[in-house]
C-alpha cells in the first residue's frame, strides 16, 4: 500500500519552495511520510498516494513548472487525492479572504478532481531574478507575505485527512 506524500512545487525565487517544505515537515510531524521536491525533477508519481502540487504566481498565472508537471502527470494525479497551492500576492490579502485559483488552475482543478485549493501570501526581495521582479522589489512594493501559520493549518487539514482516508474511516 502507498503511503507516501510528494509536495511538488514550482517556484523561480525560492519563496514557494519554503511554504512546501513546511508543508512536508508538518505532514511528518503528522505521521506521515512526505517528502517536498521541486517539480521539474520530479520524474514520477506512481509511488506516491497522495500529491501536493504549488506554483508561484507570475502576472495571473501559475508557475510554468508547476503547469507543465500537472500536465505531465496528469493521468496519475487524476487517481491520487490531490491538494493544490498557490504563492503570490504581495500585500497581505491572501490571510484576510480566501482567494480563488486562476482560471488555468479552476480548469485543471475540475479535470483532475483536486480535494482543495488555497492561494498564500507571496515573497519577493532584494535579489529577486527576473526584470520585472527587481521593479516591483525596487519600487517599495516587495516584501514577505507568507503567513505560515495559514500554511500550516492547512497542511494540518491534509494530514488529517490523509490519515482518515487511509485508515479507512
Amino acid at each position: 500500500m502507498l503511503t507516501k506524500v510528494l509536495v511538488a512545487y514550482g517556484t523561480t525565487n525560492g519563496s514557494t519552495t519554503r511554504i512546501a517544505e513546511t508543508i512536508a515537515e508538518v505532514l511528518r510531524n503528522e505521521g506521515i511520510s512526505a517528502e517536498a521536491a521541486p517539480s521539474r525533477s520530479v520524474t514520477e508519481v506512481e509511488s506516491y498516494a497522495a500529491v501536493v502540487v504549488g506554483g508561484a504566481l507570475y502576472a495571473g498565472r501559475w508557475h510554468k513548472d508547476a503547469r507543465r508537471f500537472i500536465r505531465r502527470h496528469c493521468r496519475t494525479l487524476a487517481g491520487r487525492p490531490l491538494w493544490l497551492f498557490s504563492s503570490g500576492p504581495l500585500d497581505a490579502s491572501a490571510s484576510e479572504r480566501t482567494i480563488p485559483p486562476v482560471p488555468g488552475l479552476k480548469r485543471a482543478m475540475a479535470r483532475l478532481d483536486a480535494r482543495d485549493h488555497v492561494t498564500f501570501g507571496g515573497c519577493l526581495q532584494e535579489g529577486a531574478k527576473g526584470f520585472v521582479a527587481r521593479q516591483i522589489v525596487s519600487s517599495g512594493k516587495g516584501g514577505d507575505f507568507r503567513d505560515f501559520d495559514q500554511v500550516k493549518a492547512w497542511a494540518t487539514r491534509i494530514g488529517t485527512e490523509f490519515t482518515a482516508e487511509s485508515q479507512g474511516i
